[in-house]
């Protein structure tokens, strides 16, 4: 703790995490100054900042020019800016809250979960198995929702150790990774996504293969055999950790076919327990298995935990059914490898929901897999291209969600299935994707 305290530290953008980084580093006895390029009056925690003796400034040049001995960048900041840049050149050290986070910890058992999708879903079901076989010890956090400083605060664990993390970890988080080395990281899967911010789909790759960096021989890293781009990157940038591998579609040391999960030649479970849909998810749970029995679950305990998993929000999340007709949530398809997984797990028609903020992704992967779509919506900033590309001008082009889910409701017959699955992000008209799904469910629940 002594290590902070007094030191002058930089927030840059406040946020969830930039919040969670200024209140761990009050109690470290820091002297903070967080930059936020909005104006004060649309700070809604500045009067807290200022009671605690925070300073608060812009995002002028001159800020970066003071005396710093650390920043801490929020992780939707892109790091090739100027002003992050001019930092650097100027040998002050830019970090995450992660890696803040991570330094002034006891040690604790970490469970790191990256890749392009099914982060979410995999974390959430390792948390639930943890939480069973360690009560009171398990936690879930980082991209998911719970900044890991924030962690750290609610349970002592500056002071207190042997706590079992798990971290969903983006690779705008990864970049800026220093120190962090989790006993267990697990690469997912690899397809083209944030190409926006990283500048090349190779600068993106290379970022979630961040995730097992610093791992040495005590550290276990959980490999996706089925993954073309992960297995090329793994070749280039070699794995110090202890591999174990995992697979949906041959024999490995964790994997499924038609009937059973295996681990190690030994059989665990049968498929006919997992309670959420589609062949994405069996790889997702093996995963899953995976990290626990790597943190020593007991077998039983981890078939129980399976069992009991009904999913999460935002994630092909079953809102209702109404005259037949079944409607599905999947917000959190924010690229087209998503929505890919998500028309894959539906074996009856369906009525595609897409579009939002323009990221400039190509939609030619998705088109092998429009065979079961009986129509393609598209809305938001994005929509028009998406119509243009996808479809050829033979889907429908509208401007915003509300307007989707009445032209879908007019095609639909019983059988089929709505799918919201964008493709993209949603910060053309939502602040992030969990608001763009409660908007769905709510439009869906007033049908």
């Amino acid at each position: 703790m002594t290590e902070f305290c007094g030191k002058k530290v930089l927030i840059i953008g406040l946020a969830r995490s930039g919040l969670a980084a200024v209140k761990l580093l009050l109690k470290l006895g820091a002297e903070i100054t967080v930059s936020e390029s909005k104006p004060e009056s649309e700070i809604k925690e500045a009067a807290f900042l200022k009671e605690n003796g925070v300073r608060l400034v812009g995002q002028t040049p001159d800020i970066f020019e003071e005396d710093y001995e650390l920043a801490v960048k929020n992780p939707g900041i892109n790091g090739n800016l100027p002003f992050i840049r001019r930092l650097r050149e100027r040998g002050v050290p830019v970090i995450t809250e992660i890696e803040l986070a991570y330094r002034v910890s006891a040690k604790q058992f970490y469970i790191a979960v990256t890749g392009t999708n099914g982060k979410t879903t995999t974390s959430t079901l390792i948390y639930e198995i943890l939480k069973k076989a360690f009560p009171g010890k398990a936690h879930v956090t980082g991209n998911i929702g719970t900044a890991l400083c924030e962690t750290v605060l609610q349970n002592d664990l500056i002071n207190e150790s042997g706590h079992y993390i798990v971290l969903e970890i983006s690779n705008f988080q990864l970049v800026d990774i220093v120190d962090f080395r989790p006993d267990v990281s697990v690469i997912l899967n690899l397809a083209p996504d944030h190409i926006d911010f990283m500048g090349s789909e190779d600068a993106y790759y290379r970022s979630k293969c961040r995730v097992y960096e610093n791992a040495d021989e005590s550290c276990v890293f959980l490999k996706n055999v089925d993954d073309a781009i992960l297995e090329e990157y793994v070749k280039s940038i070699p794995v110090k950790a202890k591999t174990v591998t995992f697979s949906t579609q041959k024999s490995a040391d964790i994997w499924a076919d038609d009937k059973n999960v295996y681990a190690f030649g030994k059989t665990l479970f049968g498929l006919d327990i997992i309670k959420i849909v589609g062949r994405h998810n069996v790889q997702n749970v093996i995963a899953s298995v995976g990290a626990a029995l790597a943190a020593g679950v007991p077998e039983n305990v981890i078939a129980d935990s399976v069992a009991g998993f009904s999913g999460v929000e935002h994630r092909i999340e079953f809102v209702r059914e109404l005259d037949g007709v079944r409607y599905y949530n999947d917000s959190k398809g924010t690229n087209v490898d998503a929505t890919v997984t998500a028309l894959k797990a539906f074996n009856r028609p369906v009525v595609l929901l897409a579009g939002g903020f323009e990221k400039g992704l190509s939609f030619e992967p998705l088109k092998p897999f429009l065979k079961g779509v009986k129509q393609v919506i598209g809305f938001g900033a994005c929509g028009e291209r998406l119509i243009r590309e996808l479809t050829d001008n033979r889907g429908i082009l509208v401007d915003d969600l509300s307007e989707a889910l009445t032209e879908a409701k007019e095609l639909t017959s019983p059988g089929d299935v709505v799918l919201l699955s964008p493709t993209t992000s949603s910060f053309d008209q939502y602040s992030c994707f969990e608001e763009r799904g409660e908007h769905f469910k709510k439009l869906v629940e007033a049908l």
